[in-house]
């Protein structure tokens, strides 16, 4: 009950900082047309969502440029982290928004993005199971993780409904304030023992077995640019993923000990 308690009061910190780094940018420049203007079919705009009091201390690490816990560097990514997911054959990062499916699930879209300072592409890195990923602990290669969505609270989701574009099964996503099912857990494959956060590694689904892809297709209004995200059943050069920009939890025990346990 205390691990629940602290998955939700931290995954609350960081929707609040990601949310102000949001509304910041906005007030510096300019925005293109909001993906809440009126949709298609394929597309039904959600609700938004209210973000609690901000935190200035976590807020400030995520905009000082040069920040050690804001850029990827050598080390592991942790239990708790808050970053983007970069494809490295696609050079998009992987981003939600309160934008549903028009066909399929008609769950929250997932999609891939080129900006690389776009607030909705921030995901925070969750255990598969209540206490199965304390916080700052490494995350092992083959440990299943779950990915929620900080500012929708929302876990990344597959199931067996067609993509829109390429027919390939769609990833969506779901749950509410980071409480989802079993379909939100994905394994993370990777070389060695833990992730690196320099290292390509892939996501393969728990529930269908699929990875975690994008192959290209690109949508139309009201996200016109933006890729499509689906499953694959293969692995390949189009589901190879890299820590980028977030927030890195300092580890909470000794990499080097290790243990066996998957």
């Amino acid at each position: 009950m205390a691990v629940q308690a602290e998955s939700r009061a931290g995954w609350r910190l960081a929707a609040s900082s990601a949310s102000l780094i949001g509304r910041w940018r906005r007030r510096k420049r300019p925005m293109g047309p909001s993906c809440r203007s009126s949709a298609g079919a394929m597309w039904s705009a959600g609700r938004g969502r209210a973000a609690g009091p901000a935190f200035v201390g976590l807020l400030l690490t995520l905009l000082v440029p040069g920040s050690g816990a804001a850029k990827t560097g050598a080390g592991l990514v942790t239990c708790g982290s808050v970053l983007k997911l970069f494809n490295t054959q696609h050079r998009v990062r992987l981003h939600s928004h309160d934008i549903k499916y028009g066909s399929g699930s008609g769950q929250q879209s997932v999609t891939g993005v080129e900006a690389s300072d776009d607030a909705n592409s921030y995901w925070r890195i969750r255990g598969g199971s209540e206490g199965g990923c304390s916080r700052g602990s490494p995350v092992r290669c083959g440990q299943a993780v779950r990915l929620t969505h900080v500012l929708t609270g929302k876990n990344l989701h597959t199931h067996h409904f067609p993509s829109p574009l390429s027919n390939n099964q769609e990833v969506s996503a779901f749950g509410e304030d980071g409480e989802g099912d079993d379909l939100d857990l994905w394994t993370v494959r990777c070389s060695g023992q833990h992730w690196e956060r320099e290292a390509a590694v892939r996501f393969q689904h728990v529930g269908t077995s699929v990875f975690l892809s994008v192959t290209g297709e690109q949508y139309g209004s009201p996200i016109r640019g933006q890729h499509e995200v689906h499953g694959m059943s293969s692995a390949n050069t189009h589901n190879t993923w890299k820590a980028m920009e977030g927030i890195f939890i300092k580890p909470s025990v000794d990499p080097s000990a290790g243990h066996d346990e998957l």
